[in-house]
């Protein structure tokens, strides 16, 4: 919980069994006003704001016993009320109601860059939302990757990508089938959504057994360059580090031109969401992080030359200082954006649409 979240006291005593006074109330609705892009994001104004306020109450005291349940390091839910109150309530209700505006599944894709916590972050909404009555699953794009015997041919045709990950290593058919099974399952009927087992052929990976899902109302679908788009080729000839030499250049204009071939998969979203750091370098400092949080239990771990090099490699694929940057302000096709801080806490909320405001 962020430092300055003020109002953490006040829900905290709310949890407690303390009822709250129409002053009280006004503070929350004050604090969510005082944001305006966030208020925007989440469509809080002075006219309705008391009665969403009163809705996200509802839904927080119902979500207690329910706490445990989410995947997040044991603590009292006190301790995560910043997060609950900023983020994954008011999210997990605008999806909520994006699906009742809807006949069929609601498709969000959600883009997070590596270390930013969205696959955590779909684990979370998906037993927030199950609460409130919705059946959500989640995809991920690493669960469409090409199979082990295409990798290794696409490797012998281009050496570049030794490392599964980057545009052109993804079954994209597979994709479009699985979302559109989805969009078109009747009631009951069973769809397979396909699985990725990294640990197999020593870590290269390959395809698991499908998971089989039905009367799907959510599906979140996440990925670290789910829904970017191709830049403006030129945008290469002077771009930022680690693309350095013409052999990096080269690799970042052919990556950019292989996302064209994904555009027909990000078409099927309904909404896109942008969860990424305030600095993108973050994302290399929360992967030696992660690692050295494995070796410390004994578990076998990258060096942070190695990881230096990985990120690094991902980076000259698709810069996010070129990519990101470009769909934050993209609100043709991103619904929300999400910046987080180092400790992985919120610093901004907002809908690239109403950036103006």
């Amino acid at each position: 919980m962020a430092p300055d979240f003020a109002i953490a006291p006040l829900l905290a005593a709310y949890l407690a069994g303390s009822a709250l006074d129409d002053a009280q109330r006004q503070q929350l609705l004050a604090w969510e006003l005082a944001d305006a892009r966030r208020a925007a994001a989440w469509g809080i104004t002075a006219e309705n704001g008391l009665a969403q306020i009163e809705e996200r109450l509802g839904w927080l005291q119902t979500l207690v016993p329910h706490h445990v349940t989410l995947p997040l390091p044991p603590a009292p839910m006190e301790q995560y009320l910043g997060l609950y109150w900023r983020l994954w309530l008011p999210l997990a209700l605008t999806l909520k109601q994006a699906r009742d505006a809807q006949p069929g599944p609601l498709i969000q894709g959600v883009l997070g860059g590596q270390g930013t916590g969205k696959t955590t972050l779909t684990l979370i909404l998906r037993h927030i939302l199950q609460v409130m009555g919705y059946r959500a699953v989640g995809l991920s794009i690493d669960d469409i990757y090409k199979t082990y015997r295409d990798r290794q041919a696409l490797i012998q045709v281009d050496p570049r990508l030794r490392w599964r990950g980057p545009p052109g290593t993804h079954d994209i058919d597979l994709g479009l089938d699985t979302l559109t099974q989805i969009r078109l399952a009747k009631a009951g009927e069973a769809v397979a959504l396909p699985r990725f087992d990294k640990s197999l052929h020593g870590g290269e990976g390959d395809r698991a057994d499908p998971e089989w899902v039905k009367d799907v109302d959510i599906l979140l679908f996440e990925g670290w360059f789910l829904g970017a788009r191709p830049i403006d080729p030129a945008r290469f000839d002077q771009a930022p580090a680690p693309i350095a030499t013409e052999a990096d250049r080269q690799f970042a204009r052919d990556m950019n031109a292989e996302l064209a071939t994904y555009l027909p998969l990000w078409d099927c979203l309904d909404l896109l969401m942008v969860l990424c750091p305030a600095d993108y370098r973050l994302s290399k400092q929360w992967r030696k992080d992660a690692e050295h949080q494995m070796k410390a239990q004994g578990k076998t771990g990258m060096s942070d030359a190695t990881i230096d090099a990985f990120v690094e490699y991902f980076w000259c694929a698709l810069h996010p200082e070129l990519f990101i940057a470009a769909l934050k302000g993209d609100g043709e096709h991103v619904n929300l954006v999400v910046e987080i801080d180092r400790d992985r806490t919120p610093r901004a909320i907002y809908s690239p649409a109403l950036a103006t405001i």
